[in-house]
């Protein structure tokens, strides 16, 4: 193809879907390449439950993908934070905080269809799919993409969205730092005995976090699970993995009725050593798989995404040092401190030694019962973390 784009984003998952929206109106000429056939689910449209921060939720309002939904986001009131062993618990309340909610739920498969749906209105952005991508080439002014039975694009910026596994960050010759953190998470609905009150619980425990989501009528079950042990838990049946769940997590909603079809997902830790090369950034999964707890992943893609968008709202070279390094400036704060809070607390929770269950008992106290301590860890969790993109705080 002759034409040279503005924008080519390689990856239609959740975070470039956002991209694309995110980038609707800002004047540039964009394409968005996906592997999967239209008659699949690009990656990441599964039943992964997504505690949505109060950020995302106002992005995702002003992006207009939340009308979308088939169900609107079930709103997370009270947190509910304890590790099993310790005492002491971290009780919250939005209301607390001057808020309604800490964030909704959604399921992941139900937010991917509200983002086609929104994509399918977009003027800026033409999707090519089915479409792999064999070869990237970089010249002064452009980067060239090689697709398969398409033949090549030129685009002024290539954003990388295609995942933990990313062929295009491999292409680019950026390296990773990895982490295997031995857990495997396993994912299911869950109907209690008490029907949940808006309350998320999240119980950590030494082989990995257990959460429960509020989702109407039942719960966002989440469970992290010993990998030497994950091929004996996932062969239970529903009942006894309905007990298994019951002796993990405890009686905070009482009886564990019924559990629906699980799916397992290995938790490893996967980070660029760097975001940027010439005329490339990464973004989402491809630029950071961190660890699920703390319900960081998909918000911290979310905000690449809109800062991306809003660094480029001048009309400009989009793949030009000067937009790249503004890029990575801003993302700075806010990407360092949910990898160090994210990392950090997945092995300290992990961390099953008496002297660490002290320390750990007493912070859980000191967070419980004094409000100011909790603040800055309540304001993370709602996406208010380092240089907030407009979107992310209601503007425009």
């Amino acid at each position: 193809m002759s034409e040279t784009l503005d924008i080519l984003i390689l990856g239609a998952g959740l975070v470039g879907s956002s991209l694309a929206c995110a980038l609707e109106g800002r004047g540039y000429r964009c394409a968005l390449i996906e592997a999967s056939p239209a008659s699949a689910a690009p990656p990441g449209f599964d039943e992964r439950k997504l505690a949505l921060a109060a950020a995302s939720l106002s992005a995702l309002q002003a992006l207009q993908v939340l009308p979308g939904l088939a169900t609107s986001p079930f709103p997370i009131r009270r947190l509910h934070v304890s590790r099993a062993g310790d005492f002491g618990a971290v009780r919250l309340a939005a209301a607390d905080y001057g808020r309604k909610a800490f964030g909704g739920v959604v399921l992941a498969r139900e937010l991917g269809t509200a983002l086609e749906s929104r994509m399918a209105a977009l003027r800026d952005t033409r999707m090519i799919r089915p479409a792999r991508v064999v070869a990237l080439r970089t010249t002064d002014d452009a980067i060239e993409v090689d697709i398969e039975g398409v033949g090549t694009l030129r685009s002024r910026l290539l954003v990388a969205a295609d995942g933990t596994r990313s062929f295009a960050r491999q292409a680019l010759g950026i390296g990773t730092q990895e982490h295997d953190y031995g857990q495997t998470l396993v994912v299911c609905s869950v109907a209690c005995e008490r029907a949940p009150d808006g309350t998320a619980y999240e119980r950590f425990t030494s082989q990995g976090p257990v959460a429960m989501l509020p989702m109407g009528a039942h719960y966002g079950g989440i469970c992290g699970v010993a990998r030497e042990d994950a091929a004996r838990v996932l062969a239970l049946d529903d009942a006894g993995f309905a007990d298994y769940l019951q002796q993990r997590f405890g009686w905070r909603a009482g009886r564990v009725v019924r559990v629906g079809k699980r799916s397992a997902y290995p938790i490893v830790r996967v980070l660029a050593d760097r975001l940027t090369a010439p005329r490339a950034v990464l973004m989402g999964n491809a630029a950071q798989t961190i660890h699920p707890i703390g319900a960081q992943g998909f918000n911290l893609g979310l905000r690449d995404a809109l800062t991306l968008a809003e660094c480029l709202s001048e009309k400009q070279d989009p793949g030009s040092e000067a937009a790249l390094a503004r890029y990575v400036a801003k993302r700075g704060e806010d990407r360092e401190r949910t990898l160090a809070f994210s990392d950090g607390l997945a092995r300290l929770s992990a961390n099953d030694s008496g002297a660490m269950r002290l320390l750990r008992s007493i912070g859980l106290s000191l967070l419980g019962n004094i409000p100011d301590l909790a603040s800055p860890v309540v304001a993370g969790a709602m996406g208010y973390r380092g240089d907030v993109p407009a979107l992310a705080r209601g503007g425009a």
